[in-house]
């Protein structure tokens, strides 16, 4: 028999990630979307009481914000950057997966530890410690290839190099862990059958690997577009980055270098629109080959 108000328990229980949704999630989001549709109009010389006041545009400031060449231009660095990031680190980090899952495998622990160890960095600290490493003045890296790490031409790839060297580690994990959840069977049956490692990793482990692939894909989609501590670190060591290199950085500028809160607040939620449309898009169009679904 079910007890008087034993209905309420699970929101009860529920009630503490709701309020911390709520507040540290729903609130801010309707609070920038608020700010993306006003703007400050000044009267006069702008000076005394109620010469700016804050009035209702609608879809202005959005509007300025898909015109702006500039946000367009950060768009196209940060997909050459993300193509860059995106290859080499989640092939890098399926390659190690296989490894460290290979029947032949010495010191897997250390291994994994060693190639997740990166990721624990802070990203400010590791943008700085490969900063310095880039420097002319400092770099023992110019003793191997005479190469401007910083120069206009390069500072994309060494910036490229900071988020691989961080982000293979947790992608490795992932990979790895999914690894571990396949029967061991599998592989006993195909080894009897003649199939070498290799065959066993690129027609077994890999198709089983899709959706563990495809989920750290768009968490990497998403983390690539949102890029702005790489550039920001590196910033002040080289006059190559601009103060709009990515669009976040865009945003940092408008509302806290020139004080445009509106502006940076539309800017934002166009960024997360394309987001959402590229990391869905990407799900959209691997869906049927990773989960079997349609």
């Amino acid at each position: 028999m079910k007890r008087p108000g034993s209905g309420a328990w699970p929101y009860l229980f529920l009630a503490p990630a709701i309020v911390l949704f709520t507040l540290f999630l729903a609130v801010p989001i309707a609070y920038t979307v608020h700010l993306a549709m006003r703007r400050t109009k000044v009267s006069g010389l702008g000076l005394g009481k109620g010469a700016r006041r804050e009035v209702f545009v609608g879809f202005d400031n959005f509007a300025a914000a898909l015109a702006d060449a500039e946000l367009w231009h950060g768009w196209l660095r940060v997909l050459g950057y993300g193509a860059l990031v995106l290859v080499v680190m989640l092939g890098l980090a399926l390659l190690f997966a296989l490894l460290l899952d290979s029947a032949r495998v010495r010191l897997a622990r250390f291994s994994r530890i060693a190639i997740f160890l990166p990721y624990a960095v802070p990203g400010v600290a590791a943008t700085l410690l490969w900063g310095f490493l880039y420097l002319p003045s400092l770099s023992p890296l110019r003793a191997v290839l005479d190469v401007d790490y910083l120069g206009a031409t390069t500072v994309t790839y060494s910036m490229a190099n900071v988020a691989v060297w961080g982000g293979t580690g947790f992608n490795m994990l992932v990979l790895y862990t999914a690894l571990r959840a396949i029967p061991r069977d599998l592989y006993e049956a195909a080894r009897l059958d003649g199939a070498s490692e290799v065959q066993i990793a690129l027609r077994i482990k890999v198709p089983m690997l899709t959706p563990a692939i495809v989920l750290t894909t768009v968490f990497s989609i998403i983390a690539t577009i949102q890029v702005f501590t790489e550039p920001t670190a590196l910033r002040p060591l080289t006059n190559t980055i601009s103060s709009t290199w990515s669009p976040l950085m865009k945003v940092y500028r408008d509302a806290f270098v020139t004080g445009d809160l509106y502006s940076a607040a539309a800017t934002s939620i166009v960024i997360a629109a394309i987001s959402l449309v590229l990391s869905f898009g990407f799900l959209r169009v691997v869906r049927d080959r990773a989960f079997r679904e349609g």
